[in-house]
Parts: structure tokens; C-alpha cells; sequence
């Protein structure tokens, strides 16, 4: 689905990505994980075309992603962002709806698509209308998610999007989000900082550290066949990593 071919970033003369190479097979959940600062959330704006890389070649379906095809590509990608990023002055449906309208897409086909999304995102009938001022932070990202998902996209990228979300509330979007990524069977791109978090959700891990790739794989990998001293420091780091996992399955 992607392909990052000799990829590099730098801001201001600070690199922030090494030149890498990295491929997100189609239908599969990748999680980036790594320490602030270390380009995950780069990585995942040059996926989207938001930013354009200073050497190498992002390519999207086997499409480059750069220059005046951006914009229709971008359309096949959903992207959801921490805290949701919905506009105030718009209603929870105006917030899924807006690209769509904008497009012109049939308003039955509209309305259909938007009962679609808020079943798979349990998200309460009577929240649909309502502002964002007037949901919880909860319900505000069950609605980034309609957005992103509203035109049917081919992939999802999603840049830590529970990571404010006190604990229990975070606890249940991610079991809600596991389910919605096995049932649509969609190429997910998942960053976050959480190692629970991505071993509960991926397919596969990609540890970052410094703008490069530590090791891809499984939980199972990083844990019992770390590729690097930082890797087993890393999940040691966090709290009660082994208690977070389990929801995995690993042991």
C-alpha cells in the first residue's frame, strides 16, 4: 500500500529522518512506536503527502505521492489526528460530512454513509448533531474516525489519536478500534508512544529511535529477539509494560 524508497527529513539543518527505506503491506495494522521526537509523526505526514521528503520517493498504491496528483490521492487515505482536530463551529455530522459535501457526493448516499460509520463507531445517535464543545473527548474521537473513514478510504493513518483520553475511555476506544480494524480489513497506520498500546493493536511494530528503524516485527520479537539494546530499554521504560501486553495474547 506504501512504499518509502531512501526517505530522509531534515528541519532547519536538523534531520529528523535518516534516508530509510520502509514497505506497509496492504490490509495490515503497522504501529510506529518510539520516544518523542524521533519521527514517527514525520513519517506519517510524508505518507499523506503533507510534507515532502528531501531525498527519496513516497510511493501510495504504486502512485508517487508528490506533485498535482497530492491532492486526489490524498482523498483515499483517512487521517485522525490526537484530539480529534474538529472544527467548533461545525456539528459532529458536519465534521464527518464536510469533504463529502465538498466533493458534492449524493446526500442520500451522504446520510447512509454516516448511519454506516456511527453503528461501527458506537458512537450515540443523539451525539451525531451535537457540537464538539458538547461531546466527550471520547465521542470527539469516534467522530475523527467517521471522518476518516467517511470516504471509504483505501488506508488510515491516525498520529496518537487516543493519547489525551484518560484511561478508561482510551482502554475502550482501543478495543473498539482493534475490532474496526479487523472487520474492514483496512492498511492501518498507527503512531503512538504506548507499547501496550501498539502490541494490543498491530500486526506489526515498527521501533524508532533517532529518525531510523530499531526493528520491525511482532511484539513477540521485541520482546524474546530484540535487535538492539534500546529495544528491550525501551519497553523496560515503560509502565508495567509486560501487565500492558497481555491483551495481546503474548506471554
Amino acid at each position: 500500500m506504501f512504499e518509502l524508497r531512501n526517505v530522509s527529513k531534515s528541519y532547519s539543518g536538523r534531520q529528523v529522518l535518516a534516508p530509510l527505506d520502509l514497505e506497509i503491506p496492504t490490509g495490515r495494522t503497522l504501529v510506529l512506536i518510539g520516544p518523542s521526537g524521533c519521527g514517527k509523526s514525520t513519517l506519517l505526514r510524508l505518507l499523506l503527502g503533507l510534507l515532502e521528503p528531501d531525498s527519496g520517493t513516497v510511493l501510495f498504491g504504486g502512485e508517487e505521492m508528490a506533485g498535482p496528483q497530492v491532492l486526489e490521492l490524498r482523498h483515499k487515505v483517512g487521517y485522525v489526528i490526537q484530539g480529534g482536530g474538529l472544527f467548533p463551529h461545525l456539528t459532529a455530522r458536519g465534521n464527518v460530512t464536510l469533504l463529502a459535501d465538498y466533493l458534492s457526493r449524493p446526500a442520500d448516499e451522504v446520510r447512509q454513509r454516516v448511519e454506516e460509520l456511527r453503528q461501527l463507531t458506537h458512537l450515540q445517535p443523539e451525539a451525531i448533531d451535537r457540537y464538539p464543545a458538547q461531546l466527550s473527548g471520547g465521542q470527539q474521537q469516534r467522530v475523527a474516525l467517521m471522518r476518516g473513514l467517511m470516504l471509504d478510504p483505501a488506508a488510515l493513518l491516525m498520529d496518537e489519536p487516543l493519547g489525551a483520553l484518560d484511561p478508561l475511555i482510551r482502554a475502550e476506544l482501543q478495543r473498539d478500534l482493534r475490532e474496526i480494524f479487523r472487520s474492514l480489513k483496512k492498511t492501518v497506520v498507527f503512531v503512538t508512544h504506548d507499547i501496550g498500546e501498539a502490541a494490543y493493536l498491530a500486526d506489526e511494530i515498527v521501533l524508532m529511535r533517532q529518525g531510523r528503524i530499531v526493528q520491525r516485527g511482532t511484539i513477540e520479537d521485541l520482546l524474546h529477539r530484540p535487535a538492539d539494546p534500546f529495544v528491550t530499554d525501551f519497553i523496560s521504560a515503560q509502565r508495567n509494560p509486560l501487565e500492558d501486553v497481555k491483551g495481546a495474547g503474548v506471554k
